[in-house]
């Protein structure tokens, strides 16, 4: 198995284009998969892209439109784009001092479905966050990472959305760090209407080193995956 994962900072980077980028990506490995098969010796890569995106709206393929409570004046009035996209999910916020993660990762390297894919992606969030003295966990009833789930102070922390064609992993996660919350107030943040958000900064009460997040984000990924680190 290829566990090898190729990673790439894209610092601050457009939503279009860097989910052109990731297609660009997945296309690659379902291509080294295809030739896998008449070649077994060859092996198909995995990727991990990091990003800031400056302020956008995505909504999920099986999202609802309602869910954004601006119009196109208000959004451009917010600076932000919209993007219908092709992850699982339903609306949310990306924007500065949010971590965005997105592994193209051929799942078949590392020997799991997309259920324990998304339960090791949050398991990393988990841990990550542990490190901050903060207790998060899981929903049963949603994916992401979650402060006091299953109580009336329930705040999503890092919002997690999918997608995979053959087995190759695409989006990801987006976890606040030191993001401006006041953006998910034109939205009902992946659907639901009685549930917060929230971010590191907020927890903490002051600024957190985005870059030490990042770092310890991805030795978690990496570990927790059971991966080798190369730089791209």
């Amino acid at each position: 198995m290829n566990r090898k994962i190729i990673f790439e900072d894209l610092g601050v980077s457009e939503y279009k284009k860097t989910w052109q980028y990731q297609e660009k990506l997945m296309q690659r490995v379902i291509e080294q998969k295809q030739q896998k098969k008449e070649h077994p010796e060859q092996q198909s890569d995995n990727y991990l892209l990091f990003v800031e995106h400056p302020h956008v709206y995505t909504l999920g393929k099986s999202g609802n439109d309602q869910n954004l409570l601006l119009n196109y004046i208000q959004l451009q009035a917010a600076k932000a784009a919209f993007f219908h996209t092709d992850r699982g999910g339903d609306i949310t916020y990306h924007g500065p001092g949010q971590l965005v993660g997105y592994p193209i990762f051929d799942l078949e390297n590392f020997d799991i479905g997309l259920r324990k894919y998304i339960y090791l992606m949050e398991e990393a969030i988990i841990k990550t966050l542990t490190d901050y003295d903060l207790t998060a966990m899981r929903d049963e009833k949603a994916t992401g990472v979650w402060l006091d789930a299953g109580t009336p102070n329930a705040r999503k922390i890092c919002a997690i959305g999918v997608k995979s064609s053959r087995f190759v992993t695409m989006h990801g996660f987006a976890l606040n760090v030191n993001t401006d919350l006041t953006y998910f107030q034109h939205i009902n943040p992946c659907g639901f209407t009685d549930r917060g958000v929230t971010s590191l900064e907020k927890e903490l009460g002051e600024k957190q080193g985005f870059e030490r997040v990042k770092a310890q984000v991805l030795e978690y990924l990496v570990n927790i995956y059971q991966g080798t680190l190369a730089e791209y």
